[in-house]
């Protein structure tokens, strides 16, 4: 890797590959004093919406394709195929982008009450919170003088205080970054558009002649291809490998909509429910 096209990529990204690696070389320049000073921290704000944007995509995809799975499997008008399947895409896309929206939200509200009672606590009982600050500190093994330093240091600032205690004593993190309308329309449009891609086949079977005769079999092949791509970008957000993120939700997918198909075909062969 040339140094150059090294220092374009962020540091949290060439130490996850040194690791993977066992590249020590490379875990030495991740770890390179000047390149940790010089690290634009305050740029990722579009980084962390990749993670709601390719959920938002998988759940579209697999829902909107076992619609049309259960459709087909029914042997239905392909005209119900559209009906369902977009009113599923966007109701379904609007009820996760609001459970999104309220999720962050509920989760950032009660970090904030968290945070202004600690805050409360401290300056009204600082002697009780220095000892729950002796105590975490205590049982992480650190003892006498040193015990002693460090609940000085970080009791001679509220704002470490508090910090402290949010993250130590109540596990919470704040993430001022993010906002959640923003993720929640992150989660609706990421959700509409990768849902849109079983519905291909039907939307546009009028000008092309092979979607016109083989529909489903169409919107399988271009929904397998879909899945598989989001499926590859989870390495993005998580850890495994991109051909086996692509291959589980592949069969995530076919196993949801072969559920979807069955079910159809049954209720139409042993019952007759028919449209």
């Amino acid at each position: 890797m040339g140094l150059l096209s090294f220092f374009r990529e962020s540091r949290l990204k060439v130490a996850r590959k040194a690791y993977e690696k066992k590249d020590k070389e490379m875990i030495l320049k991740a770890h390179d004093p000047k390149y940790i000073e010089d690290e634009p921290y305050h740029k990722v704000e579009q980084g962390k919406y990749i993670g709601p944007a390719i959920y938002g995509a998988s759940d579209g995809i697999v829902t909107t394709f076992a619609v049309v799975a259960g459709v087909a499997g029914a042997q239905l008008d392909p005209k119900i195929v559209l009906i369902l399947g977009f009113a599923n895409l966007f109701a379904d896309g609007f009820s996760m982008a609001v459970g999104d929206y309220l999720s962050e939200k509920s989760e950032r509200d009660y970090i904030k009450s968290e945070r202004e009672r600690e805050m409360w606590e401290v300056e009204n009982f600082p002697e009780f919170e220095r000892k729950e600050i002796e105590e975490i500190y205590r049982k992480k093994g650190i003892e006498g003088e040193t015990l002693k330093k460090v609940v000085d240091v970080i009791t001679s600032d509220k704002k470490l205080w508090v910090d402290t205690m949010m993250t130590e004593e109540l596990g919470l993190i704040e993430d001022e970054g993010t906002s959640p309308l923003k993720s929640a329309l992150v989660t609706f449009f990421s959700f509409v558009i990768a849902g849109f891609m079983p519905l291909v086949a039907y939307v546009f079977s009028s000008f092309v002649q092979f979607f016109s005769q083989y529909p489903f079999l169409s919107a399988c092949f271009l929904t397998g291809i879909a899945l598989f791509t989001v499926g590859a970008l989870r390495q993005i957000v998580t850890s495994v490998k991109w051909y086996i993120g692509g291959l589980e939700m592949l069969l995530i997918g076919g196993a949801s909509a072969a559920v979807a198909y069955i079910v159809g075909f049954v209720l139409r062969t042993f019952f007759g429910i028919v449209v």
